[in-house]
């Protein structure tokens, strides 16, 4: 057991739960924590799903300024890509990731949250990257996802004043995708993970490498990836059960083969 993030697993589902009250603060631990929860979920072949999830109070306030306050050039330079790359092992798990927002996603928290597929939050949560107000920027994909998220005029907006956005305004920009009651984020982010459960795994993962990879090259590099990893389904049990199924008008039983 890690002391602030473990990854719990039932039904098909993993749950990377961060628990270091009070405001789960992302200090250097919980990253490699996380990190190493992300390598575990993706290489888990029991986990068609997974959930992020601070608990019912806070999903995560940001980093740890005190931590941090000390740090010079030298330090941060040699720590800022270790702690990119832990937020950035959550977005490779090649399985629908699902944040379960409450309360306050900040900073870092944001940034987590950025780093899943699919997010959805109370409806009493603020979302936000206040960096610029410690006169510093977001330094774990702040500035790369948000703007390809909601644009870069309003992910500009974000950045440079700091303000946070209540779930309504963070829902009609784009930035979460659903509100729901503050007592139901949980069950909601689970009603939504166990749609995956039964679903054809090696199909998920590469639509989410072809989406993922994609918005990072020109239109027709994506394409061709997008070709390739589409022929390479046919190689698969489940591309033949599911059209075999589709023949026969019955529900696929996807086996992940």
């Amino acid at each position: 057991m890690a002391d602030f993030v473990n990854l719990e697993v039932s039904d098909g589902i993993g749950v990377i739960r961060l628990s270091r009250p009070p405001m789960n603060a992302l200090n250097k631990q919980v990253q490699e924590e996380l990190r190493a929860a992300a390598i575990e979920a993706d290489a888990n072949d029991d986990i068609h799903a997974v959930i992020v999830y601070g608990g019912e109070k806070v999903f995560a306030a940001g980093a740890d300024i005190k931590e941090m306050a000390d740090m010079d050039y030298a330090a941060m330079s040699s720590r800022a890509p270790e702690l990119s790359s832990a937020f950035d092992a959550v977005a490779k798990i090649g399985k629908p990731v699902i944040a379960a927002i409450t309360g306050f996603a900040l900073g870092g928290g944001c940034e987590l949250a950025l780093a899943c597929d699919i997010r959805l939050c109370a409806e009493d949560a603020k979302l936000g990257q206040p960096e610029i107000k410690l006169g510093i920027i977001p330094g774990a994909g702040g500035t790369q996802r948000l703007p390809r998220l909601i644009g870069p005029a309003k992910a500009k907006e974000l950045i440079f004043t700091g303000r946070m956005v209540d779930a309504a305004e963070a829902q009609r920009i784009g930035l979460v995708d659903e509100v729901v009651p503050a007592g139901e984020v949980f069950d909601a982010a689970r009603k939504f993970a166990e749609v995956f459960v039964s679903g054809p795994s090696r199909a998920l993962r590469a639509a989410k490498q072809a989406v993922d990879s994609g918005l990072g090259v020109d239109l027709n590099t994506g394409l061709a990836w997008e070709s390739q990893l589409f022929a390479g389904l046919f190689a698969t049990g489940d591309a033949h059960e599911g059209m075999t199924a589709f023949s026969e008008k019955r529900k696929p039983g996807f086996s992940g083969s």
